[in-house]
């Protein structure tokens, strides 16, 4: 019989997320691959990274609001089967920008069926470990990090020993093990039960909560800067690299993009402890502010020495998912009683429409400054921009909302 320890279940569903994800950084990370390949320029380039989060975003308002009414269980299988089947079609039948582009967005919607609902299943089966919650969201939400730097070096790594297309076929048969971890040991979540209203009803009572909205208001802005990094990271490193003496470093563009986003697990991590030590809203809007600062530095660093670019990138990752889990954690905190679903939906929604206009802008301003070091200056700092928005939005919590959702 499975055991309903809070730990081992946050274990297991962390490993379905991270196992789920891991085709989410190959098109990324194999970006200067397709261009070449495919001449694509940097405007259609951030197209095709932007149709996986529109997959996410279309898609997630309902596969996760509907956890409220069915078992979020059965929403992560589909995502996981999803994954599969988008992850073999990319690697069979992907041959440019337009078969490039639907089966990334299909991609996206398969994401929509893992993440969301998995953090559903952590949340419910979480319920009343008091502020322990707050630290097994933050180990959920963390992992997400796990999955997208195991991507990045994992692409890298079998595309140079394969080709991108095992590369894909590689991240299909890790989608396959998350999918056996879900049928076999996740749990049911929670349904809510009694009388049932129509959907829209649903989204109306988190629209109407100025405490989860802040925060998902602030998570928008978060992943504009966050999804706008992981989409054009490697390419930026790419570049620099170009600019760099022969062998001046041996790291890879990918292998310092896994980095990058490994060491996303201990500082998102790491923000929701000093959220619980020092208050979240206070906490989250320092960490935004530094990160918006480190990223309009390392957007005009290109032409430094490769090392130190390195370091850059390394230290500006730690500070944009600083404040990942923290902001997860308070809209889950903020939600109406009965409402974690569809206000899980909403934040995600909201989150990812942000994720998909970020990685899209960013091509579009290189493209329009013409590619060149002043260009990805501009882009690092249109991703920067964003991201300053967040204090803005939690500034709006009043002192009574604050007090309900800190930890």
């Amino acid at each position: 019989m499975v055991q309903r320890s809070p730990y081992r279940l946050t274990l297991l569903v962390c490993l379905a997320e991270i196992f789920g994800l891991a085709s989410i950084a190959v098109f990324p990370a194999l970006l200067p691959t397709f261009q070449a390949e495919w001449n694509l320029s940097n405007t259609a380039a951030g197209w095709i990274s932007a149709a996986y989060y529109a997959g996410y975003m279309i898609l997630v308002p309902v596969l996760s609001s509907i956890t409220d009414r069915v078992d979020a269980r059965r929403v992560m299988g589909l995502g996981a089967v999803l994954g599969v089947l988008t992850a073999v079609g990319y690697a069979y039948f992907a041959r440019g920008f337009w078969s490039a582009l639907l089966l990334r967005f299909l991609s996206g919607v398969s994401l929509a069926g893992i993440y969301m609902p998995g953090l559903k299943v952590v949340s419910d089966h979480t319920e009343g470990q008091g502020t322990l919650q707050s630290r097994f969201i933050s180990f959920y939400t963390a992992s997400f990090s796990i999955g997208a730097s195991l991507s990045y070096l994992l692409a890298g790594e079998i595309n140079a020993l394969a080709g991108w297309r095992w590369a894909f076929m590689a991240s299909a048969i890790s989608a396959a093990a998350a999918l056996v971890i879900v049928i076999v040991y996740v749990p049911p979540a929670q349904v809510r039960g009694g009388q049932r209203q129509a959907l829209l009803s649903d989204f109306k009572v988190v629209f109407r909560s100025k405490a989860a909205m802040a925060y998902v208001l602030a998570y928008a802005a978060h992943m504009w800067e966050l999804f706008s990094l992981r989409s054009w990271i490697v390419a930026f490193l790419a570049f620099s690299i170009q600019l760099q003496p022969t062998g001046a470093f041996t790291w890879s563009a990918t292998q310092v993009a896994f980095v990058i986003n490994l060491i996303g697990l201990p500082a998102s991590i790491g923000g929701n402890e000093l959220c619980r030590m020092f208050g979240r809203r206070k906490v989250i809007s320092i960490v935004m502010i530094i990160s918006a600062a480190l990223g309009t530095i390392f957007g005009f660093s290109a032409a430094l020495p490769f090392i130190l670019v390195a370091f850059l990138a390394i230290l500006y990752g730690i500070t944009i998912v600083g404040d990942s889990a923290s902001l997860t954690a308070g809209v889950v905190a903020a939600a109406p009683e009965g409402y974690r679903g569809t206000t899980l939906a909403v934040h995600s929604t909201i989150g990812f429409c942000s994720a998909f206009l970020g990685p899209l802008t960013v091509g579009v301003v290189l493209d329009f400054f013409g590619g060149n070091r002043l260009a990805w200056g501009m882009a690092f700092l249109c991703m920067a921009a964003g991201c300053l928005l967040g204090p803005v939005f939690l500034a709006r919590l009043k002192s009574k909302a604050s007090t309900i959702t800190n930890p």
